[in-house]
C-alpha cells in the first residue's frame, strides 16, 4: 500500500513557474513508476503529462509539456517533483501523482496508487 500527497500548487501569471511535490509512504515507493497527470476544467479525462522510472534513468514527457516540464525523483525522500517552468494558463489544472508497479510510461497504464491533487492556476 503507498500513500501518495501532493503540494506546490498555486496560483501564478502564464510565463511563471511552480515545482510540485509528490510525497509517498511505503517502503516500495522506489520500486515504482511514477508518473503526473492532470485534468483540466470541464474535462472527464486525466492527461498524462510526464512519467519517470523507479530508478529514474527514464523519464516520459508528453508533447504539451516537453521542454517546460522536468520530473525528477528522489528516493531517499519518497519523494517525486514536477518542475513547471514557462506556465501557460491552458496548464491550468488538478495535477496528481500515481504510482505504481507498471511496464512502462506515459499514457496507457493503470495506476493503482493516487494523491488527492494540487490545484494549478495560470493567469493570462
Amino acid at each position: 500500500q503507498v500513500r501518495l500527497v501532493e503540494s506546490g500548487g498555486g496560483l501564478v501569471q502564464a510565463g511563471g513557474s511552480l515545482r510540485l511535490s509528490c510525497v509517498a509512504s511505503g517502503r516500495r515507493f522506489s520500486t515504482y513508476n511514477v508518473g503526473w497527470f492532470r485534468q483540466a476544467p470541464g474535462k472527464e479525462e486525466r492527461e498524462s503529462v510526464a512519467g519517470i522510472s523507479d530508478s529514474g534513468d527514464s523519464t516520459y514527457y508528453s508533447d504539451s509539456v516537453k521542454g517546460r516540464f522536468t520530473i525528477s525523483r528522489d528516493n531517499a525522500k519518497n519523494t517525486v517533483y514536477l518542475q513547471m517552468n514557462s506556465l501557460r494558463p491552458e496548464d491550468t489544472a488538478v495535477y496528481y501523482c500515481a504510482a505504481d508497479w507498471v511496464d512502462g510510461l506515459g499514457p496507457g497504464y493503470e495506476y493503482d496508487y493516487w494523491g488527492q491533487g494540487t490545484q494549478v492556476t495560470v493567469s493570462s
